[in-house]
């Protein structure tokens, strides 16, 4: 029996029993230098787990100098694809003396027909894969299993309903005898929705006479969710739309209500807790120390192995709540409806999961009035400061009368730089096409991206300018297909997150999808049939990856008391640092950047320029 580690996938998909059969069935081998363990076109006869040394796979039917197209360590396998296929497609040679750890081909199918987790690790994608990586780095407390999948109808309270001829005084009965915050009103047209604040309000505020219907004071724009969506789904829904009960639907009727407190019960994390200090922040002191918390939560989900876009969901909305607060706290309600405050780049596409520096605007109604605006602009800024949003080096914030201006303006500075089509204003077209409101009057923000698309979706020229900036960082990897090494690490925001993110963009643009997202806008791109689905999904998994792997370190930059002027530290990832499965994993999403950067090249003919 040799003892090997078996706690890395594929080998921890198998129980107690089947990792026996491993150590009892497995042997060690030596080979020396430039020793070749699997020629091409050989029935496989083992799988090669590698214990010391080096590996090389060779294609000889190409040049030998691009030959070699991948590298395996020592945790890496190999084999198993000779076997499955009856033979190697590949030669497999030793590239420094090797230890290899070999399980014989009749154990290795065995395994296969006992163990179906096992055998469809061969033959998975990179999103199958990726979450294999993300189950294996949950840790104690709510499991990824506990949090990612627990589902609305696990968590939600039965439906309080009353008529909507009863009056205020029964609802109060109600409520009070039923230790409940909120009930359902019953109506011919559809459900609506009151409070114990509505209530208060209506008898208090308004001076109704508890003899009042609640059909008169109930609310009828309801947020709903149905039994079956994820309860994070919930919370982030909740977030986004500022309230803290949705009301669940299935198949048209009302079936439950889902409260905030319900869902951070369930959770029971106090890192959760800080969605709800945002929405009881009642000035910006209170607010400043609920928003300096999120770096806690963010280490909390990722401790709890959460998939990395339901993270970026909850971050966004939470943002979003955080600047839109601190912007009813600053700026005279007088003003609301005749502006919009915007964020932008990574922001904007709700893929910001710490807090980086600014990147916001504000658009005005051509017919707005604003004496103090440069003042309050200014007063804005500082206050997002205090609230944790470092100030943008290239002065992209509000506080910037470059970055202000009426709609009309908006829209002449996007007839200019769709014409210019130079860096500075390609740069700008791609921050525009990013942007999302977050507090005033969103309409405005959609009336001046709709000028965007109407100018450059149909340009062939222009998204050929825009499309190339795609190309500008080289992929990191080897002219051999294995990764490169060096020992200040690779840069993964431009050699992965870049590509995947403008490439995305420009598609978008070009299909006039108005979602923001990165990931809503690859599963927009599947749906209009521009990219395949199993590829969109790829390229989003591989998107994901490379940002975890950035947000580690950037989590633990913090950690360490990184100073903030040595940031762009944080964009890269030490290879030699990663285990067997993410480096596997970052080789694969790597060449699947490569390959979507070959498309984006034959699509806007980048060959040619």
């Amino acid at each position: 029996m040799v003892d090997v580690d078996l706690s890395q996938p594929p080998f921890s998909l198998l129980d107690a029993k089947g990792k026996e059969q491993v150590r009892h069935g497995m042997d060690l081998a030596y080979f020396d230098r430039h020793d070749i363990i699997v020629e091409t076109g050989q029935a496989g006869e083992y799988v090669y787990l590698i214990h010391k040394g080096e590996v090389a796979e060779l294609d000889p039917t190409l040049p030998a100098s691009v030959s070699r197209i991948g590298h395996y360590t020592a945790g890496d396998l190999f084999g198993a694809i000779s076997i499955l296929n009856g033979k190697s497609r590949y030669r497999f040679q030793a590239e420094q003396e090797c230890l290899c750890y070999l399980m014989p081909k009749a154990l290795f199918k065995a395994l296969c027909d006992q163990y179906p987790d096992f055998n469809q690790f061969f033959h998975q994608s990179l999103a199958h894969k990726a979450r294999l990586l993300t189950e294996k780095r949950a840790e104690g407390g709510v499991t990824m299993a506990g949090f990612m999948l627990a589902r609305v109808s696990e968590c939600m309270r039965a439906p309080l309903l009353l008529p909507s001829d009863a009056d205020i005084g029964k609802a109060v009965r109600t409520l009070n005898d039923s230790h409940a915050d909120s009930l359902l009103v019953e109506t011919a047209s559809q459900p609506g929705i009151v409070t114990k604040t509505d209530l208060l309000n209506a008898i208090v505020l308004a001076e109704h006479p508890v003899t009042t219907l609640l059909a008169d004071i109930a609310q009828y724009t309801l947020v709903t969710v149905t039994p079956n969506q994820y309860l994070f789904e919930a919370l982030v829904s909740m977030t986004r739309h500022k309230v803290t009960r949705v009301v669940v639907i299935d198949d048209a009727q009302v079936v439950g209500v889902v409260e905030l407190t319900d869902v951070l019960s369930y959770f029971s994390s106090r890192s959760y807790v800080v969605s709800l200090q945002v929405e009881q922040a009642g000035d910006l002191p209170s607010l400043a120390a609920a928003s300096h918390r999120t770096p806690e939560l963010v280490n909390a989900l990722m401790a709890q192995g959460v998939k990395l876009r339901f993270a970026m969901d909850l971050l966004a909305a939470l943002n979003g709540r955080i600047m839109s607060k601190a912007w009813e706290f600053t700026i005279d309600t007088t003003h609301h409806q005749h502006s919009c405050m915007m964020v932008m780049g990574s922001e904007g596409r709700g893929e910001q999961i710490l807090k980086t520096d600014q990147d916001n605007g504000l658009i005005l109604a051509d017919d707005a009035e604003w004496p103090g605006l440069s003042d309050d602009m200014q007063r804005l800024t500082d206050t997002l400061i205090e609230l944790g949003y470092p100030p943008c080096p290239g002065n992209i914030m509000v506080s910037n009368p470059a970055w202000v201006g009426t709609v009309s303006e908006w829209k002449g500075h996007i007839a200019r730089w769709a014409s210019s089509r130079d860096g500075d204003s390609l740069m700008k077209l791609a921050i525009m096409l990013d942007a999302h409101g977050v507090a005033g009057n969103p309409s405005l923000l959609e009336s001046v991206r709709e000028e965007l698309f109407e100018r450059c979706s149909r340009d062939e020229l222009l998204l050929s300018y825009f499309a190339r900036t795609a190309l500008r960082f080289s992929t990191p990897l080897t002219l051999f297909g294995s990764l490169k090494k060096p020992q200040h690490g690779i840069d993964i925001k431009k050699g992965g997150i870049f590509p995947i993110v403008h490439g995305v963009r420009t598609m978008a643009l070009e299909r006039r999808i108005y979602a923001t997202s990165t990931f809503d806008r690859l599963d927009a791109l599947a749906e209009d049939g521009r990219l395949n689905r199993r590829f969109a999904d790829d390229l989003g998994e591989a998107l994901a990856l490379f940002t975890e792997l950035r947000l580690r370190r950037q989590l633990q930059d913090i950690s360490d008391g990184t100073p903030a002027d040595q940031q762009e530290r944080s964009n890269r990832v030490i290879v030699q640092d990663l285990s067997s499965l993410e480096r596997d994993l970052l080789r694969e999403a790597l060449h699947i950047v490569k390959d979507f950067k070959q498309r984006l090249s034959h699509r806007y003919h980048l060959e040619y320029s």
